[in-house]
């Protein structure tokens, strides 16, 4: 059968050594990235989206790690047993720029009660390639961002945030910008996102058929043409919308 059902079990599978490489392969991407060397990056990112360890490691992500795994897509699968978990991971390999439409679930905003705001649940199968897409791409995003933005990077937290704005304000008054944009994701456009990518077209491809696979709310089908959805691994708010933001502010 597949090289993940003859080689192990999902119970033996050696998770460090695996996550060993996948850090290998991102930090050179990083190191690249910071170096300008595009098309390095690129090979990098389509050696790791191809490997075993990273497709492994997504799977596990989606169906074991992620407090999310409890919330179901269109597919109803909020997990998998381990050979199916094995399956999925061989199924990574191939269906590359193709999507389903997410599941829309109404969520209450935090502090407000009454209030409720929408989330997008991808199948599960999505969530583990968008998974396996975030592990390519962070890196090289990770070199490109500011060092005092902290929204949704890994390895930063509101502590951080904080340090950061005492360490500006302490020493001469600051003006400080509390803003709240309506709706501000959901009218992304999505074409530009794109365009700032600037990652390879296959990779482009995939994330503009996650992009614009479409919604359904109370089994109606609503298309997505414009916007972030929220609620996945990739495109909640996440990289791509911390991406968005770098490009509004400059």
């Amino acid at each position: 059968m597949s090289e993940l059902t003859t080689t192990y079990e999902w119970s033996t599978i050696p998770w460090r050594k695996l996550e060993r490489t996948v850090f290998k392969l991102q930090k050179q991407i990083y190191q690249a990235a910071c170096r300008g060397q595009r098309a390095k990056v690129r090979r990098l990112q389509r050696l790791l989206i191809r490997s075993w360890a990273a497709r492994v490691l997504a799977v596990r992500r989606v169906t074991q790690d992620n407090a999310g795994r409890k919330t179901a897509g269109i597919d109803g699968l909020k997990s998998l047993p381990p050979k199916q978990r094995l399956h999925l991971a061989q199924r990574l390999q191939h269906h590359w720029e193709k999507a389903s439409p997410t599941r829309r679930v109404w969520i209450a905003k935090p502090g407000n009660l009454e209030e409720q705001r929408p989330l997008n649940i991808p199948t599960l199968e999505d969530r583990a390639r968008q998974t396996l897409f975030k592990l390519a791409l962070e890196p090289q995003w990770e070199a490109k961002f500011e060092p005092n933005s902290f929204g949704f990077r890994p390895g930063r937290s509101c502590q951080d945030a904080m340090v950061a704005i005492y360490s500006k304000i302490c020493h001469q008054p600051k003006w400080v910008l509390d803003a709240d944009l309506a709706k501000c994701f959901d009218t992304i456009a999505q074409q530009p996102l794109l365009e700032k990518l600037n990652a390879s077209p296959w990779v482009t491809r995939q994330i503009r058929a996650w992009l614009r696979a479409g919604v359904i709310d109370h089994f109606q089908y609503s298309e997505t043409p414009e916007g972030v959805p929220q609620g996945g691994p990739l495109t909640p708010c996440t990289m791509l919308q911390t991406i968005f933001i770098r490009v509004r502010h400059r």
